[in-house]
């Protein structure tokens, strides 16, 4: 009678953490076991009582669904995404819809890197400055799956010294739990035997009003406790000022539409983003139980709370989208229909002394953590 209820409990947790069964979203996990450069890709599922849902594959460490109530109590799938592995693999489709991204987010100058007097080159793929980690970021490479619950998962990577210029081995992991008050909980570490720098993020475009219905973000209200950003220059690198949000398309302080300024072409922020595509400096004293931004959808009641102990969050609106990439409904997704909430150091940190550090030596560990926080509201 005991190898039953052995037998049970297995199947059980097979089924919530990535079993065979079609998922509340419509995926089905075989259709992501394969290889990717010699190494299982798989589906993990995550659940909760209240019937949250959380696709979450090894390829990259992505977000591929994630089904919450509406106002109403129907269930949305929020994030944008595909409905099978192949589709993430670089060679088709070069996206960073839900990724873990490493080593570095957002962008280092011209790849220019110096550690300790020592001057490392990394990869420009991204008019001409490296761009999340560079063009084999940890987005395209397969994680271990080391600890799998049908609540929590643990990914872990091994990044070799020169990797994609970057010193040092590092080991690295990003753990998902899902807890029963509807938050997605995600946590850092990371760990290397030579100096370099870790910068790990998030990379998920939320659609809250569904991903099958592709309301353009601007039509959400946001709400950002940050009083600063980072102007960027046309190439969507920092320029190292500072400036107050005040007066500016940038102002989210006390909560606006997305869409009231993200075309306003007399702001050279603007132009040069091509919507927002910055870094905000947040004024959470980077405390976990402050609240850093609140993401709002009109059409869904669905709210989106993010807290983080990072010093940034990097708001990027969809620019680049522009209905050549088709998403798990069979739509494609055009311009602004997903907005990114990228919790992180700041751009180009390891060039600009003053800002945060992201040095990592031996003998460290780098952590981070970051919470989205899903609630629905009826207006």
């Amino acid at each position: 009678m005991k190898k039953i209820f052995v037998l049970i409990a297995a199947m059980a947790a097979l089924v919530g953490c990535g079993g065979p069964r079609i998922t509340k979203s419509g995926i089905d996990p075989s259709d992501f076991k394969t290889e990717y450069n010699g190494k299982k890709v798989a589906l993990y599922t995550l659940t909760n009582k209240a019937g949250i849902e959380v696709c979450i594959t090894n390829f990259g460490g992505r977000i591929v669904s994630l089904m919450a109530p509406d106002a109403d109590g129907n269930f949305r799938d929020i994030v944008l995404g595909f409905k099978t592995a192949k589709e993430y693999f670089p060679e088709n489709n070069q996206t960073d819809f839900g990724a873990c991204i490493g080593r570095y987010a957002n962008r280092i100058d011209h790849g220019h890197l110096e550690i300790d007097g020592v001057t490392y080159q990394l990869p420009g793929n991204n008019f001409g400055h490296c761009l999340h980690g560079g063009p084999t970021g940890w987005q395209y490479q397969v994680y271990d799956a080391v600890e799998v619950t049908p609540n929590r998962l643990k990914l872990t990577i091994l990044s070799p010294d020169g990797d994609n210029g970057f010193p040092g081995n590092v080991t690295a992991s990003v753990t998902y739990t899902l807890t029963e008050d509807n938050k997605i909980e995600i946590a850092y570490e990371a760990v290397t035997d030579k100096a370099t720098v870790i910068n790990m993020t998030n990379h998920s475009y939320f659609n809250l009003a569904g991903e099958s219905r592709l309301e353009r973000c601007s039509q959400d209200f946001l709400r950002l406790n940050a009083s600063r950003f980072t102007p960027i220059d046309d190439t969507y690198m920092t320029t190292g000022e500072i400036r107050s949000v005040a007066g500016t398309p940038f102002d989210f302080r006390r909560g606006e539409y997305i869409g009231k300024g993200i075309n306003d072409t007399t702001d050279v922020q603007i132009v040069n983003g091509n919507g927002y595509d910055h870094n905000w400096l947040l004024d959470t004293g980077r405390k976990m139980e402050i609240a850093a931004a609140e993401l709002y959808s009109p059409d869904s009641g669905i709210l989106l709370t993010v807290y983080t102990d990072e010093p940034g969050i990097q708001i990027y609106s969809g620019n680049f989208l522009d209905g050549t990439v088709v998403g798990k409904s069979g739509l494609p997704y055009r311009q602004r229909t997903g907005i990114c909430l990228e919790t992180q150091k700041y751009p180009d940190t390891p060039n600009k002394p003053d800002w945060p550090s992201a040095l990592l030596r031996p003998g460290e560990t780098y952590q981070s953590h970051t919470t989205f926080a899903f609630t629905a509201i009826k207006l």
